[in-house]
């Protein structure tokens, strides 16, 4: 039997290739029994996979259940609920000068499919694309995140245990194990993180004219009309926005309004923030952690713009930043600058909708754009002048749990995307096929 363990990542490749042209991938029997085992393996293992996941960012079993082992095993849920009717031929319509043919498109699975996760949801990054690879009929190497390593090292562990090893791998490492499996022949990549490491994927991937899915990131700015409740709005602002400590791709990251609504949703924030994690968020059980000391150093320097409205307190050692919110912050602010990341909330103040509008189309194009509004016209005028990968009206980050919405970037926040029937799309070719009788 091979060891995965003392394989070179080319070995790993090869290995996997051979069953993927052996056709044991392509049985809709198969597929199914892979998403199912993966399936009990978050059943049978969840408890093991939370603690994992406090360990790495302090996530507490809640969040760890409801954010990553629940949400995986929901998408499991609804694409085995939907594959065979998925998977079917369409039949498309022939010209009359053809006569009695046919012709119909088929989803083709690709081949071997290289999944590179983040570390900030570690175990739903890795295992909610190979859930679509898989069922898309695929042979998959999967690389946890070394920044999550508890998290990390059980799933290497527990999928080989679990899934076909002929057909899966996991290959555990930083740096060097990414760019020694990069300069592999793969049939697609698809890597979740930041832009610049996504920029070295795809350079990477043009060697075999490779096809990638990039789910990247970017400043995902929320705006708020002045027709609307502040408690309400800040309540659900807070959720999202301090969710996981701030480390999510899709939250909230800067807020734009005008001056008044600013003001009125200062106190609004500071009353939801207590709510949800007390005076004191450092003691709170659902508050998490940052990943590193390079990232809490780089959120440290963040803190100085603006004025502080709430937080600001850290501790290096325990890489603890309370939920900060920081009011009128500048465009040129250091933390306007980048991606934060992380548990602070730029409030940037604005005349209303036309500078608002103009002021996110100055940027690049974020993952995310939220907006808390009563007026349909300011609606429309968000979905129809601004470009996102995804827009969400009144609530933040959940428009990426709705199973049969498309979840993805474009412009510099990724391309691609994936989710339900979305993830049979990227991983699979649609084949046109063309039948014409003989006689």
């Amino acid at each position: 039997m091979n060891n995965p363990h003392l394989e070179q990542p080319a070995d790993t490749v090869a290995r996997l290739r051979a069953t993927f042209r052996s056709g044991r991938t392509r049985p809709v029997d198969w597929r199914t029994t892979q998403l199912r085992r993966l399936r009990e393996m978050l059943t049978d293992n969840g408890t093991e996979l939370a603690g994992a996941l406090h360990a790495d960012l302090a996530k507490s079993s809640t969040e760890a259940f409801r954010t990553e082992i629940d949400a995986t095993a929901r998408e499991i849920d609804h694409i085995l609920g939907h594959l065979d009717q998925w998977l079917s031929h369409e039949p498309v319509p022939v010209p009359p000068h053809l006569g009695d043919a046919k012709a119909w498109t088929q989803y083709d699975p690709l081949g071997v499919v290289l999944v590179i996760a983040p570390w900030n949801y570690p175990a739903l990054l890795l295992l909610t694309p190979m859930i679509g690879a898989l069922a898309a009929g695929n042979a998959v190497v999967a690389k946890p995140s070394e920044l999550a390593p508890a998290t990390s090292a059980v799933l290497a562990r527990l999928l080989p245990a679990y899934l076909d090893t002929d057909a899966v791998a996991v290959v555990e490492g930083g740096v060097r194990e990414t760019t020694a499996l990069l300069a592999e022949r793969f049939d697609h990549i698809f890597y979740t993180g930041n832009g610049t490491v996504g920029r070295i994927v795809m350079s990477a991937a043009v060697r075999h004219l490779t096809p990638v899915t990039l789910e990247l990131g970017g400043k995902s700015p929320v705006f708020i009309d002045r027709d609307t409740d502040p408690m309400t709005v800040a309540a659900r602002l807070v959720r999202g926005k301090f969710l996981n400590a701030g480390q999510t791709c899709v939250a909230p990251d800067y807020v734009l309004t005008d001056a008044e609504t600013a003001r009125a949703l200062e106190p609004a924030l500071v009353k939801a923030i207590e709510e949800l994690y007390g005076t004191r968020p450092a003691t709170s059980p659902e508050y998490g952690r940052i990943i590193n000391e390079r990232h809490f150093d780089r959120l440290s320097a963040l803190l100085d713009s603006g004025r502080l409205v709430t937080g600001g307190d850290r501790d290096r050692a325990a890489k603890y930043i309370a939920p900060t919110v920081l009011a009128d912050v500048r465009p040129e602010d250091p933390v306007m600058q980048e991606e934060i990341f992380g548990p602070v909330l730029p409030l940037v103040t604005v005349s209303g909708l036309d500078e608002a509008i103009g002021f996110i189309n100055d940027r690049a194009k974020p993952l995310a754009l939220y907006a808390f509004t009563e007026s349909e016209t300011t609606r429309r005028r968000l979905a129809s002048e601004t470009s996102s990968g995804g827009l969400g009206f009144g609530l933040p980050l959940v428009h990426i749990t709705v199973p049969d919405l498309p979840f993805g970037g474009v412009g510099e926040s990724g391309m691609g995307n994936y989710h339900g029937r979305w993830s049979i799309e990227t991983f699979s070719h649609r084949k046109a096929v063309f039948d014409k009788p003989l006689s």
